[in-house]
């Protein structure tokens, strides 16, 4: 899960380390000190991310006809926009616009959200949340490389949230049609290669050649709460 995903309820306090979403068990921790980007970047990123997954649910509300789909997504939009105001405010509270950070990742986040987005609803809820769920768990990695500012951040990507919601919908759909956990399944496993890629494009490229092997631990780790997320779903991974 995403963390700003899951049904509202406590949860034992997050290391900054690739895991998945409620496994309080050790992790993989990897030095990023050398890899992560300058915070800036981090911050705009991260900020942009988000407001995206707000857009994407946002325009899914608008196209939905029955009122407790409607509601769900609404819970859903409301906590991926939350997300986004806090790091916003961290950034404001840096003396730093949150615009001018968020400007040069728009290109490259629009379209990844796009090759995300599925013919059919149901296909781009489960993006929306495979996706934040890698990629909190990849900046929630990163946050530890910044101090007091990277703590702040990692607080906010640990809300709880309506992920829930989300899954309530695609099970309810597998249930509705079987043929859906097929399709579902295989859309699923796309999602991985290109969500892979954004944690990629976020580290220092002049460092990322002389570090792959670093890297390697925590793509095992994303892609291994990935199948998880899967399999709690009902769908192959």
């Amino acid at each position: 899960m995403v963390n700003w995903f899951w049904k509202k309820r406590r949860q034992p306090r997050r290391t900054l380390a690739v895991r998945s979403r409620g496994d309080v068990g050790d992790a993989t921790r990897v030095d990023f000190a050398e890899l992560a980007p300058e915070l800036n970047r981090f911050l705009g990123q991260a900020a942009y991310l988000q407001l995206g997954y707000f857009e994407t649910l946002t325009r899914g509300i608008r196209a939905t006809p029955e009122l407790a789909r409607k509601e769900a997504l609404s819970r859903a939009a409301g906590a991926a926009l939350d997300k986004h105001r806090g790091i916003v405010r961290v950034i404001t509270e840096r003396g730093e616009d949150p615009t001018e950070l968020m400007l040069p990742f728009r290109e490259n986040l629009d379209a990844f959200r796009r090759k995300t987005i599925g013919a059919r609803q149901e296909e781009t809820l489960l993006a929306v949340y495979l996706t934040a769920g890698m990629l909190d768990d990849f900046y929630l990695a990163l946050a530890s490389s910044y101090g007091e500012t990277g703590e702040r951040v990692a607080e906010i990507l640990r809300e709880d949230g309506a992920g829930g919601e989300i899954v309530s919908i695609i099970q309810q759909t597998i249930e509705s049609d079987e043929e859906w956990r097929s399709l579902l399944s295989m859309w699923g496993r796309r999602l991985v290669g290109d969500t892979l890629l954004v944690c990629r494009g976020a580290l220092r490229p002049e460092r990322l050649a002389q570090d792959e092997q670093r890297i390697e631990p925590v793509y095992t780790e994303l892609m291994g709460a990935h199948a998880r997320r899967m399999d709690a779903m009902g769908l192959a991974s």
